[in-house]
């Protein structure tokens, strides 16, 4: 069996999390839970946690419906979770990884900022192919369609293994039956997410922000607008690498700094 890491950056008492923890092992994974004791939204892949004595704090946890699964709940980010995990700390390292189901999107060139993303990319970094995936519903919708997200998620990991090394795929689902979805695409990035950020109000010594609403502004072919016309949208994704680009002058850079 494949050895599968579920993590998240809503925290581990989150739903999406346990359905998709409870998908994987229906589907014959070999599944390990190891995600942030607390919502840890908005972290993308930073390196934090609660140390006492050197040592990052650790939970082990039961989920409910899951009492053969192992589970821990990590004082600190997804992405040191999953770092964690790439070592060995909850055991075997995983081959794969699952991040999420988050709730809400996460589109455009906003996943830079996401926590469930930044755990996976941070697996990749180690090697692990995987899937983020996110389900586009807020936090009053009723119902969620959690399974629709799980379902899709698990068939993308048919697919893992005939992809680059250390590739994940960005996944986003509407939040409705999976037999009400429109088809499931490739999408580029659009160059915002759903929503983006302004200055609302500039002061001595603050600024006050707000969100702003891009679907006004939805590229064709872009995650986004795919998802708000009821498509599943994949986008493949790789750990931050080198620019192909070269730079002119540079040898000559430091030189014409001590004139």
């Amino acid at each position: 069996m494949t050895r599968t890491l579920i993590t998240n950056d809503d925290g581990i008492d989150a739903p999406g999390l346990h359905h998709l923890a409870t998908a994987a092992a229906q589907h014959g994974l070999d599944v390990v839970v190891a995600a942030p004791a607390r919502d840890s939204s908005g972290a993308s892949a930073a390196m934090s946690a609660v140390a006492k004595d050197g040592r990052v704090l650790i939970e082990e946890r039961t989920l409910p419906g899951l009492p053969g699964v192992p589970a821990y709940a990590v004082t600190g980010t997804p992405a040191m979770a999953a770092l964690l995990a790439g070592h060995g700390a909850f055991g075997d390292p995983p081959q794969h990884v699952l991040s999420g189901i988050n709730r809400g999107a996460n589109t455009g060139h906003a996943v830079l900022h996401s926590g469930t993303v930044g755990a996976a990319l941070t697996a990749a970094a180690a090697g692990c192919r995987g899937v983020a995936v996110s389900l586009d519903t807020e936090e009053d919708a009723d119902p969620h369609y959690w399974d629709s997200a799980a379902r899709l998620a698990l068939a993308l990991i048919d697919i893992l293994d005939e992809l680059p090394d250390s590739t994940i795929l960005n996944l986003n689902v509407p939040n409705r039956p999976t037999t009400d979805i429109n088809g499931i695409c490739r999408a580029r990035f659009g160059r915002f997410g759903q929503v983006q950020m302004r200055i609302a109000e500039r002061g001595t010594g603050y600024v006050r922000t707000a969100l702003e609403d891009t679907s006004n502004r939805l590229e064709p072919g872009t995650d986004t607008a795919l998802l708000a016309d009821g498509y599943a949208t994949v986008t493949p994704i790789q750990p931050l690498g080198e620019a192909p680009v070269q730079l002119p002058g540079l040898a000559h850079l430091l030189a014409a700094t001590h004139h």
